[in-house]
């Protein structure tokens, strides 16, 4: 028996990266996954191609979640896919979509600062509550948080801000949300590999591998394996828990 089999999961910022391989591991493990993405519409698709090539269920749906009107349009849509197609409901949330532009503090404006707060924390508040008035017990919601929540990163200060509310965000959800059955949690990555990464930012790759005890960086299905446990029946006690996965990089010394 595949770990999510018989689930149906919405997977935000889809269409690439960490998003991308949550969708495509879920599949694998035997969910339907309901793809949202905002603007990059053919990436989305051929990752539900690629779904629906493994013989699993698959759609792509667009949103702007910086509109709680929109978050909750994206929630219903999913649901009433999986109604209509074979009778399933939600059963399982995970808030990937997110932004990380770099601004330093003492410059930044509070639009800047509101952009990123409202994609990376206000959408998670919204799909989150709108995903709850629909799962059952035993739903699940994974709020992909960071690393930068607790070790925040010079002209990240909005990043860094929104991810220790998402962590924190998770923590109160659970609490609340779990009298109903539905457990709340986040994942924390480090660095994550993605496509001209090491040519980008070559000094901060080699930093990065030469303090990881584990020796490389993330990739996205280290994250999206992490999703799926936290998603599955094994993780049925498990909630209001941060799951750090940064190759150890968070246990080195700071002197």
């Amino acid at each position: 028996m595949r770990l999510l089999e018989g689930q149906v999961a919405l997977v935000t910022g889809a269409s690439g990266g960490i998003g991308r391989g949550v969708a495509l591991r879920f599949a694998e493990q035997g969910a339907a996954v309901a793809l949202h993405c905002r603007t990059a519409v053919a990436a989305a698709r051929e990752a539900a191609s690629r779904i629906e090539d493994m013989g699993a269920r698959a759609v792509v749906l667009e949103a702007e979640l910086r509109d709680e009107a929109e978050c909750r349009r994206l929630v219903r849509a999913a649901t009433e896919w999986a109604a209509a197609g074979w009778g399933g409901s939600l059963t399982a949330l995970v808030n990937n979509a997110g932004v990380q532009p770099t601004q330093p503090l003492p410059g930044m404006t509070a639009v800047q600062w509101r952009e990123v707060v409202d994609t990376n924390l206000t959408s998670v508040f919204a799909c989150t509550q709108a995903a709850a008035e629909v799962m059952g017990p035993g739903g699940s919601v994974t709020h992909i948080a960071s690393i930068e929540a607790s070790r925040p990163a010079p002209e990240h200060a909005h990043y860094s801000a929104s991810k220790a509310a998402v962590v924190m965000h998770a923590r109160s959800a659970a609490l609340e949300y779990g009298p109903h059955g539905i457990r709340v949690n986040t994942v924390s990555p480090g660095l994550i590999e993605r496509e001209g990464l090491a040519q980008a930012w070559p000094e901060g790759v080699e930093r990065w591998t030469r303090r990881a005890p584990l020796g490389r960086l993330g990739r996205p299905e280290d994250v999206a394996d992490a999703c799926v446990f936290l998603a599955s029946p094994l993780a049925s006690w498990i909630t209001g828990h941060d799951l750090v996965l940064d190759g150890g990089v968070s246990v080195g010394p700071a002197w």
